[in-house]
């Protein structure tokens, strides 16, 4: 019988063995299979990366071995491989020019602020450049994120699908694809938002999500997609669910930041609110406080700050609100990117 799990009931590490996958929260210890980089490399090659191209991997390295992984796999299949983290636009810039990258990898968001920026503060041409592919991962894309980087690049464009546990690539998909194509059979499934049972094609319409295998285990993803019915195969996420919110490619845990918040005197209520007004994310805690002393005094501010910066690594601002609010309510989420469905499982089953 298989073992289902969320990221958010995800058994203690304490006892993994082996080269390991840790959250930036600390909170999820995975073991890395032995075939990680050889699964990622054949995503790489799916996707189009081959032996004459330079590769340039500008993804995160924090606990989850995302860009590390990423760049011992092309390695494996390209000419050269420089693995150069999520930095500065300009050094970024800089890196590909001293690479003579053909390829680069990184967050769809980041590649739309890389792009935006070589535009309106660097005045320099995405053309000069010379990429020949883009190839995108760790978040869901905004609609017109591909054709648009494909036009400025006057590059292939790429969606890569990432185990969220693990951080290896296992699928990939053009923009005209409606599903992802799978590298290896038995890595990558459906199933209901509410049920522990794999869904079989043709898939019936409604919300679905995303699950990953491991052994005997069967990895709730936290990514969803809305079915139109009829489909053969898995397609891109479109949504995520459960207790996880997802921003700028990081999980951030809204139990976690509940329990945080509940240690803070005077705290009634607050608002996670996520957007994505410009190219990249944007998150704030708005707070309410019970009592008008606590909402003038910015001690009670940093508090609140240091407590989500000891969190995660993304950052939050905190908006503390002028009206007092004397009755405690449970903190909700606000996400205007119209990604998250929401925390409760059984309450998003159709």
């Amino acid at each position: 019988m298989s073992r289902w799990l969320t990221r958010h009931g995800f058994p203690s590490g304490t006892g993994a063995r082996g080269p390991l996958a840790v959250s930036s929260e600390g909170d999820l210890v995975v073991p890395l299979p032995d075939d990680a980089v050889e699964i990622a490399a054949e995503t790489l090659r799916a996707a189009g990366v081959g032996p004459s191209d330079r590769v340039v991997v500008a993804l995160n390295d924090d606990g989850e071995p995302s860009g590390s992984l990423i760049a011992r796999a092309a390695a494996s299949v390209a000419q050269a491989t420089a693995s150069v983290g999520a930095r500065g636009r300009m050094r970024l810039h800089s890196a590909l020019e001293a690479v003579g990258a053909t390829t680069l990898i990184i967050t769809p968001t980041g590649a739309m602020d890389l792009l935006a920026r070589l535009h309106l503060e660097f005045l320099l041409d995405p053309l000069d450049l010379e990429l020949e592919r883009v190839l995108v991962v760790g978040e869901i894309p905004s609609a017109n994120a591909a054709a648009q980087l494909a036009a400025e690049f006057e590059a292939e464009v790429r969606e890569l699908y990432a185990d969220p546990f693990l951080g290896v690539p296992v699928a990939w998909k053009r923009p005209s694809d409606a599903v992802l194509t799978v590298v290896r059979d038995g890595l990558l499934g459906l199933a209901p938002v509410e049920k522990d049972v794999l869904l079989e094609a043709p898939f019936d319409a409604g919300v679905a999500e995303l699950v990953v295998f491991a052994g005997d285990e069967v990895r709730r993803t936290g990514h969803a997609v809305r079915l139109s019915g009829g489909e053969d195969g898995v397609p891109a996420p479109t949504h995520t669910l459960g207790e996880h919110v997802l921003v700028r490619g990081r999980w951030i845990s809204v139990p976690k930041l509940e329990a945080a918040l509940a240690k803070i005197d005077g705290v009634a209520h607050w608002d996670l609110r996520i957007a994505r007004e410009g190219t990249l994310d944007a998150a704030a805690l708005h707070v309410w406080f019970n009592r008008d002393t606590l909402v003038r005094n910015p001690m009670w501010k940093g508090r609140i700050a240091q407590a989500l910066y000891a969190l995660t690594p993304v950052s939050i601002e905190v908006v503390v609100a002028d009206e007092v609010v004397e009755a405690r309510r449970p903190g909700t989420v606000t996400d205007t990117r119209g990604h998250h469905l929401g925390r409760d499982r059984s309450a998003l089953g159709v």
